[in-house]
């Protein structure tokens, strides 16, 4: 058997999303030696929401931000370590599994994956050379910077008609650009766009280009029906179509599923024994952030049981 390095935890989670930080909370609670490692800030993509209006026990709604502040002071409390820096690779064994990070090599003997999900891009001409100068994937972070413009939203969830309503407070009009005849948004979130004055849906249409001169001048729209392209002037685009896994370390290690989702069973466990994945990383997850607490307490539960065993 081979023992542990002089780093060692019984436990470490990889991302520090709701997801994560709800495994570290139970973890810690039941007294195991836990690490959490994050790259940036923790609460992952969720601190970006201004209102999080779905979270049960908020009747009025809470930011964000303020939501996994909550969940880590809980953790912290109990005990979590939180290591701030990237995963770089791991190596699976038997007994501990090793993971790199860019503090050095770590070993536990659980490990569980929450490392989410990132921002997906259109992938058209023009998009790379504009992000942060035009192009943005988060209305909350740089919204306020479009007042009085004319900003296309690119999407038709929740997220997308979320974006296009917060951004309706500051440009002077806001187009939904949306590839189908209809929304995939909840009803009351559909209701809340269909009424705001500023907004304008362009059904059956895609982005085939972003044009501008270091900043964003206008789109070229296609439509999906008859092909015809046609030019939107903008001074900025929010792209809100969705989202991939930040998973790319783990192939090759443990099985994904065909858009990169970590493959697991309803307790979170990988193929892997002493594994586990949860929340926006996993396959099939409902991508909230209340599944992705349920995910991470599942992980949890499943993590002390294997280390009981």
């Amino acid at each position: 058997m081979t023992e542990p390095m002089s780093k060692s935890y019984q436990v470490i989670i990889v991302g520090g999303g709701p997801a994560g930080l709800t495994a570290g909370l139970y973890c810690s609670r039941s007294r195991l030696s836990t690490l959490l490692v994050e790259r940036g800030i923790v609460g992952g993509q969720i601190v970006n929401a201004e209102r999080v209006e779905n979270y049960p026990g908020f009747p009025q709604g809470i930011s964000g931000m303020e939501l996994v502040q909550l969940i880590h002071q809980q953790a912290s409390g109990y005990g979590l370590e939180v290591l701030s820096s990237d995963v770089t690779g791991a190596v699976p064994g038997e007994r501990w599994h090793r993971v790199s990070t860019g503090e050095g090599d770590l070993q536990a003997g659980a490990v569980i994956i929450a490392s989410g999900s990132r921002y997906r891009r259109l992938g058209v001409p023009g998009e790379d050379e504009v992000v942060g100068r035009g192009v943005s994937y988060c209305a909350t972070c740089d919204g306020p910077l479009f007042k009085g413009k004319a900003v296309a939203v690119v999407g038709g969830g929740d997220a997308a008609i979320t974006e296009a309503l917060y951004l309706s407070r500051f440009a002077s009009s806001v187009k939904v650009i949306h590839r189908r005849d209809q929304l995939r948004a909840s009803r009351v979130i559909q209701e809340r766009g269909m009424a705001e004055p500023k907004g304008e849906l362009v059904w059956n249409t895609v982005v085939a280009g972003i044009e501008g001169d270091g900043s964003v001048r206008q789109v070229s729209l296609r439509n999906v029906k008859d092909a015809r392209i046609t030019t939107l002037a903008v001074g900025g685009v929010f792209v809100a179509i969705g989202s991939e896994p930040n998973s790319a370390i783990w192939r090759g290690i443990m099985p994904l599923d065909e858009r990169g989702y970590i493959i697991t069973n309803e307790a979170m466990e990988t193929e892997i024994p002493g594994m586990f994945a949860a929340g926006d990383v996993r396959h099939n997850s409902a991508r909230q952030a209340i599944t992705a607490a349920g995910d991470g307490a599942t992980a949890a539960i499943a993590a002390e049981r294997f280390l009981s065993s």
